[in-house]
């Protein structure tokens, strides 16, 4: 089982997408600084997901959610203010 997963700073208006097996050691290692991108702006927390059973269709669906089109759909759970 594939994740795709959605996080949100805490502190600064950012997000970052990412697939993962273990959703919980993934997030762990984003807010303890292993990530470059996401150590700058730690905290983080889980705003979305979704399962998939294959890496092929979960890396399909991050593709999408990087690209323009995708950051406009996210836009709703991301910076709801």
């Amino acid at each position: 089982m594939y994740f795709l997963y959605v996080l949100k700073s805490e502190i600064a208006k950012k997000s970052y997408v990412g697939i993962t097996t273990d959703l919980k050691r993934r997030v762990k290692e984003h807010n303890s600084g292993k990530n470059f991108y996401t150590k700058r702006h730690c905290p983080w927390s889980i705003i979305y997901t979704e399962k998939f059973n294959s890496r092929e269709e979960a890396r399909k669906r991050e593709k999408y959610l990087k690209t323009a089109a995708g950051r406009r759909y996210l836009k709703g759970f991301v910076f709801k203010e």
